[in-house]
């Protein structure tokens, strides 16, 4: 038995050095608080998946979450045809320009680089599922610091319930699992997805608990970029 409490706790101990962190926001993100930006500008999205039109469809759902931060964001699609009339729609081409111009040219506090991780649909014997993740990350246009930065990804499962028995049933499960799965439509997901990961950035100043919500508990995990 004491061998067995003794596994135990090792494996206890194991787990909890495996888990995430949780820490308090002003420990993860202190040059939020330091900076206090007004304004962001989100660049348009980098997409790194095979989805042609997930750069556009994902580009809609970022300013409401945004806003709801406490946050004035320039309006995403001026900026993107601004940017398109200047040969540079492509963020790819904007990463390394440093964050201080677009103070400069358009007056924002802050820069929002965002990459699209994941925009997948997947399929396997008797289930479906798709998945949206992205990374995104929000660069000081006075310092050129990073400020903020935070990952999230969301599976929703698309798998259908089969409602009768034997192979019948199988395969009427695995046909309408293909058409709900082939038929998700991805914007609600990221609309999920960017509620998740802005849940974590400090409260703007427009938002009632702009600088109340230091303590607020953070999961700190590896980022991926």
């Amino acid at each position: 038995m004491p061998k067995l409490f003794i596994l135990f706790g090792i494996l206890s101990l194991a787990l909890s050095a495996c888990a995430p962190k949780a820490l308090k926001k002003c420990e993860v993100f202190p040059k939020m608080y330091a900076e206090r930006p007004m304004s962001i500008l989100v660049l348009p999205p980098i997409n790194e998946t095979t989805a042609a039109d997930a750069k556009e469809y994902y580009a809609t759902t970022v300013a409401e979450p945004l806003s709801l931060s406490g946050y004035y964001v320039f309006p995403i699609e001026v900026i993107s045809e601004i940017l398109k009339s200047e040969g540079a729609y492509d963020t790819e081409a904007l990463v390394d320009v440093d964050p201080k111009k677009f103070r400069e040219y358009f007056g924002a506090d802050g820069v929002m680089y965002i990459r699209i991780k994941k925009w997948d649909t997947a399929y396997y014997v008797i289930g479906g599922n798709v998945t949206v993740g992205v990374h995104c990350l929000l660069k000081s246009t006075n310092s050129g610091d990073i400020l903020w930065e935070y990952d999230g990804i969301i599976v929703y499962d698309t798998t259908a319930r089969s409602s009768g028995g034997g192979l019948g049933g199988l395969i009427a499960a695995v046909i309408i699992t293909a058409i709900q799965t082939a038929t998700t439509d991805y914007v609600p997901i990221a609309k999920r997805v960017n509620y998740m990961v802005l849940q974590t950035i400090p409260a703007g100043k427009y938002n009632p608990r702009c600088d109340q919500d230091r303590d607020d508990p953070v999961v700190v995990r590896k980022t991926t970029k």
